[in-house]
């Protein structure tokens, strides 16, 4: 009689161990014989927070568990080739999955001039060269000091450079006053506005800045103009190659993962009893 009044309390506690008897630190990814266990993606959760991150509550874990197989997958297929070994560092890590990504996706990847001619032909607008203008200043501390300078630029253009180099209080005044070349919208507007329809050579009127008085002068100005598709040859392929590897490393992470076994129940963390 006892004995079967102990039975139900006892299978209770049975059921309640095997429920608990899972695995404290299970796979959550699996590929060809390697593994990851929740335990490593709890340190890059931890090493995150360390940096900065700050805490990490359950929506913000979710999301960093998608990159983070997809970079501990690249690893497992690396161990899977003989690329490194388990227990490497994540040095020698990050330098195997470079390797395995080199060799079976960077190395395929090519650009022909098909495909460069007909992304020009597309984005030629892209690669427009603004018009710029090459410019030099005299900069004073009085109004009146910058149109007597302005006078006597009128009567000797030549002597620029000079009272540049003498009466300008501005850092280039040891360069005779050479500021530099400008696209629009890279001067201050005060000085564009006074120099916008200035042809080369000319002298400015004086120009008033929080700085002081300007006077300017346009040494060279370069028209805009659209550059050949010969011009752009190296940029459009490089814009190119970087696309393709971003495309087909994603593919090649894609391809692995369809591959390996997931458990994203897995990755989280265990609820306290």
């Amino acid at each position: 009689m006892n004995t079967q009044r102990l039975s139900v309390p006892f299978l209770i506690l049975g059921a309640l161990a095997c429920r608990d008897a899972r695995p404290a630190d299970p796979v959550i990814l699996a590929l060809d014989g390697e593994t990851v266990r929740r335990s490593e993606f709890d340190r890059h959760v931890q090493a995150l927070e360390a940096r900065g991150m700050g805490a990490v509550d359950a929506g913000v874990r979710g999301a960093l568990l998608e990159p983070f197989l997809e970079e501990r997958v690249l690893i497992l297929e690396a161990r899977s080739r003989g690329l490194v070994k388990a227990g490497a560092s994540a040095e020698e890590e990050e330098m195997a999955a470079q390797k395995l990504l080199s060799d079976e996706v960077l190395s395929r990847i090519s650009v022909t001039d098909d495909e460069m001619a007909a992304y020009y032909g597309e984005h030629s607008q892209d690669f427009r060269v603004p018009e710029t203008l090459t410019l030099r200043q005299i900069l004073v501390s009085s109004e009146n000091e910058a149109r007597d300078i302005r006078r006597r630029l009128q009567k000797d253009p030549k002597s620029f450079e000079p009272l540049a180099q003498s009466r300008s209080r501005s850092p280039e005044a040891s360069k005779g006053g050479l500021m530099g070349t400008f696209r629009r919208g890279e001067l201050p507007s005060e000085l564009e506005t006074a120099v916008v329809d200035l042809p080369v050579s000319d002298v400015s009127d004086v120009v008033p800045s929080p700085l002081g008085f300007h006077v300017l002068r346009v040494d060279a100005r370069q028209p805009a103009r659209e550059r050949k598709l010969e011009e752009c040859r190296d940029d459009i392929r490089s814009l190119l190659t970087r696309q393709k590897s971003d495309q087909a490393t994603r593919q090649f992470v894609r391809d692995l993962l369809a591959r390996a076994k997931v458990n994203h129940e897995a990755a989280q963390p265990t609820r306290p009893s």
